[in-house]
């Protein structure tokens, strides 16, 4: 048992890092929030660009909601973890911490070093779903909605359709066409008179610039957050050792 006259002094120590170690955690669960509010910005802005890759709907978002509810969850427990002083409990937060920042270092890096591959299976992604495209399944439709919000046509330019069996029973898709222009059956057959009527850029460049903007702000917010978990694991072990060697306890 230590001396009433150290304990006097390592008082206002435990309780000054208790005060920053609440006030990291509250941080902590906020860009929670934040990675929760990314992920469902995601799921509605970029689902068409992201949903290319595959048959179905990419779990990229859904990973960054659960993800910003599980820190959310653990944000609270950080709070309550310090507040009761507990020792076990800090080590567990601590631990958690140096988990989703691994997690998530690795998982940048890994965007970081492959972004070149996954450029490369976008474009194969892209230029399969428009050689494949019906107009009814759901990469026929992320095409449709890329096409009319970035108002661009093809892969490379709209003469890309040229070579997908669609062009050769319809022409060019409705969704390549400009604002108030006269899309007729005829015209959307022909590139000469497709020229005057339909978007001239190509989709993939777009596509990728849109992408590569989007997913540098979420990059960011991600790394950031994965450093300023360092502080609460410091915080969090500093708290546990000096409870543990105090035998400090809340009252």
């Amino acid at each position: 048992m230590s001396p009433p006259s150290r304990r006097l002094q390592t008082k206002p120590v435990i309780t000054c890092l208790k005060t920053f170690l609440i006030s990291y955690s509250l941080i902590f669960w906020f860009t929670g929030v934040i990675l929760l509010a990314v992920g469902v910005w995601g799921k509605v802005s970029l689902e068409s660009y992201l949903s290319l890759a595959s048959d179905t709907s990419t779990n990229a978002p859904y990973v960054l909601i659960g993800t910003g509810a599980i820190i959310v969850i653990f944000g609270l427990f950080g709070c309550f973890a310090t507040c009761r002083g507990s020792p076990w409990m800090l080590k567990l937060y601590a631990m958690f911490l140096i988990l989703v920042f691994l997690a998530e270092l690795v998982a940048g890096i890994s965007g970081f070093v492959f972004r070149h591959e996954i450029k490369a299976e976008l474009k194969d992604a892209y230029w399969s779903a428009e050689k494949n495209y019906n107009t009814t399944d759901s990469r026929s439709q992320a095409v449709d909605s890329i096409q009319r919000t970035l108002k661009c046509c093809g892969v490379h330019n709209y003469t890309s359709w040229g070579e997908t069996a669609y062009f050769k029973q319809n022409g060019i898709p409705l969704s390549c066409c400009m604002p108030l222009a006269n899309c007729t059956p005829e015209n959307l057959r022909d590139f000469k008179l497709a020229e005057t009527v339909v978007y001239k850029q190509g989709c993939f460049s777009l596509v990728t610039t849109v992408l590569e903007a989007n997913l540098g702000i979420i990059a960011g917010i991600s790394f950031g957050i994965a450093f300023f978990q360092l502080i609460g694991v410091f915080l969090a072990c500093c708290l546990s050792r000096y409870i543990t060697n105090n035998q400090y306890e809340m009252v």
